[in-house]
């Protein structure tokens, strides 16, 4: 089968190495020469653009199944809605009528939810917060686009954070040097190890119905203090201190518990990870 990934990262390579091993066709979009390159030695065709300048997609080509992961590169200073919405509403004036189904990836910020309720896919999606906002307005884009304009088949993937080897660096850093934790302790984290993320991701790809969504997220939220005493045990470091100083206002809102129910037992998918328990250990092992 044709594959094509928009947003081949963290996630996207790790989904493009498992299609690649199982005999599929792979494509990748990248801003980068050099990743160009790097993508072209995995044996994944690279595709030079920029989802922000519709000008550069001409070279996309059509496909079975089409992964969209696009984020803002912070680093760079992306203006996030020209990446989030402008980037996708380019990427689907293009595809439309040209892909077999659409896996899109978007956020568990979507829900607003702000008192350690328990969500899932049919809970109010009413968010607070501007990345919530976004995200909603690209799943809407997608749904009026692509499915009901251009007779697309998509799929939403609403992920929890993403954790695993390699994103945990600066965290691991700021623990054993004792920095205090900007944030609430006792706010909820809904998480995903970055290679059950991919799993479901192919397991949407293959067998989703269409037009469903689905919550990705792991067997059990976790309190920010649980989290980082457990990640604190782990590197033999001082028990963690919290404070609400600057840098806390980004956990505002962010304090709702995600089911996977549907995921589990509908969607059929087994985590490697089911929790940070099992999660934890492997990305810092992974990460040294």
């Amino acid at each position: 089968m044709r594959k094509l990934i928009l947003g081949c990262g963290y996630l996207g390579r790790r989904v493009a190495r498992t299609w690649r091993a199982d005999g599929d066709e792979v494509a990748a979009l990248t801003r980068s020469s050099e990743n160009a390159r790097a993508l072209e030695g995995e044996g994944i065709v690279p595709i030079v653009g920029d989802v922000t300048r519709s000008e550069t997609l001409a070279a996309l080509p059509e496909a079975d199944v089409v992964l969209y992961a696009v984020a803002p590169d912070r680093a760079a200073g992306a203006d996030p809605d020209a990446v989030t919405l402008g980037g996708l509403e380019n990427v689907v004036e293009r595809l439309a009528g040209r892909v077999g189904r659409l896996v899109f990836v978007s956020s568990v910020s979507v829900y607003g939810q702000q008192a350690g309720e328990w969500v899932d896919e049919a809970s109010p999606t009413v968010p607070k917060l501007e990345n919530g906002k976004r995200a909603l307005a690209a799943e809407r884009i997608v749904r009026e686009r692509f499915v009901d304009r251009a007779g697309g088949v998509a799929i939403m993937l609403r992920l929890a954070g993403i954790y695993g080897p390699g994103r945990l660096l600066r965290r691991i850093e700021e623990v054993r040097a004792g920095a205090p934790i900007a944030g609430d302790p006792d706010g909820w984290l809904n998480l995903i190890h970055v290679d059950d993320a991919a799993t479901a991701v192919l397991a949407a790809a293959s067998r989703a119905a269409r037009g469903s969504t689905w919550l990705v997220c792991d067997d059990r939220p976790v309190l920010r203090r649980e989290y980082h005493a457990q990640l604190a045990a782990l590197l033999d470091a001082s028990p963690p201190t919290f404070t609400s100083g600057e840098g806390a206002s980004r956990t505002r809102g962010l304090n709702k518990r995600c089911s996977n129910r549907r995921l589990r037992q509908e969607l059929g998918v087994t985590l490697r990870h089911p929790t940070i328990a099992e999660g934890l250990p492997h990305a810092i092992e992974r990460s040294s």
